[in-house]
């Protein structure tokens, strides 16, 4: 953890907000792609029916959009100030209805209520060890007996390199193969829609789609 030159303690959590709010702000995203292939394919194919959605960590606006031109009622959230407006101004100009809100998935103090659909793109796997147990407590509350979730995350063994790395500044990393199920297993009954190795840096990605789990005696 680093200090400022007035004392004050920089947490990573800090530095990476700071990173969001710089590339939200300041330039295009390398991740401004459009909706996803896996969320386009999971609605137009049919799979997903037009529903109360939320975006959870909405960045560049292309998904939560994608799903209020398919006649959804979407909900995006994310910690960053300058994403929330440039999901505002994108979603003006796609002349879609969308409720934006500024929120941290690990701390949810705006977001309220349940949905029937929840995506998350990269949020999850951005998160440290502390962080994603402190996101499952504050996400699980969103859904309910029959909720459905979308969520993508960077996935592969571990490299030796990457071993040493993340050992000594104290990060998480990527998800490692397992490890999705292992966290959302109890919650959720999971399908694993794709993985895919790729070639450079991020080594690997996978998208689950999951659905709730109906606990003896919950409300249906």
């Amino acid at each position: 953890m680093a200090k400022r030159n007035d004392g004050i303690k920089i947490t990573g959590r800090q530095r990476m907000k700071w990173f969001y709010e710089f590339i939200y702000g300041k330039m295009r995203a390398p991740w401004d792609l459009g909706p996803r292939k896996e969320l386009v394919e999971a609605v137009e194919g049919g799979r997903i029916q037009p529903c109360r959605a939320i975006d959870l960590g909405c960045g560049t606006a292309s998904n939560a959009i994608f799903l209020a031109q398919h006649g959804f009622d979407v909900t995006g959230t994310d910690y960053s100030p300058a994403a929330i407006a440039l999901c505002q101004q994108r979603g003006a100009a796609a002349g879609v209805t969308v409720n934006w809100i500024e929120d941290n998935l690990t701390e949810l103090r705006r977001v309220r209520g349940t949905f029937d659909f929840l995506v998350d793109w990269g949020v999850y796997d951005d998160l440290n060890l502390r962080d994603r147990r402190a996101y499952l407590r504050n996400v699980l509350p969103l859904t309910h007996a029959h909720s459905r979730f979308l969520i993508y995350v960077h996935q592969w063994p571990l490299r030796w390199w990457e071993r040493l790395l993340y050992r000594l500044f104290g990060v998480a990393g990527p998800m490692q193969p397992g490890e999705v199920e292992a966290n959302f297993g109890p919650h959720f009954a999971i399908e694993k829609l794709v993985e895919r190795t790729l070639t450079g840096y991020i080594a690997g990605e996978a998208v689950y789609l999951m659905a709730r789990k109906v606990r003896a005696g919950a409300d249906v």
